[in-house]
């Protein structure tokens, strides 16, 4: 189930956050991880508007929007490569038609999801608080193919 985040989810989201940040961003520190922590649940979280996934009475995913701009999406370890990810990307480009966001260059987690789902580069970057490279991201519902029935491409 998708729904409104509440702030009784914010020790769920944060934790969701670190679990799945530790495995997607290995290339970055303990101490980045720290000060991140931090600027999420005092800035970041009630500046965005965000969703929960919900399995079980459980939060096992979120994703965080500000306007039309991915601030994240991060999805428990143990819940991913079963749809959570999907059903929250989903729900955003439902009712958006362009979505953006910013994944780092190193992020291959990220990357083959985002590129799996239809998203494609539009830019790079370099993140101000790290120096590393990011890649500019899009996805236009409009120009979203159906997949073939028969399975061939």
């Amino acid at each position: 189930m998708i729904r409104p985040f509440t702030d009784d989810d914010r020790d769920a989201v944060l934790g969701i956050w670190y679990r799945a940040s530790v495995i997607a961003h290995s290339f970055l520190s303990e101490a980045f991880f720290g000060t991140e922590r931090l600027q999420i649940s005092e800035e970041h979280l009630p500046a965005s508007e965000i969703s929960v996934f919900e399995r079980d009475g459980r939060v096992v995913g979120f994703i965080s929007m500000v306007g039309n701009e991915v601030g994240g999406i991060f999805v428990d370890p143990e819940y991913q490569s079963q749809g959570v990810g999907r059903a929250l990307m989903s729900s955003v480009t439902a009712r958006r038609p362009v979505v953006v966001l910013d994944v780092f260059e190193a992020n291959r987690v990220g990357r083959e999801f985002y590129d799996a789902y239809g998203f494609r580069e539009i830019g790079r970057d370099t993140e101000q608080t790290t120096g590393l490279p990011v890649i500019r991201l899009r996805f236009d519902s409009s120009r979203m193919v159906e997949p073939r029935r028969d399975g061939l491409a």
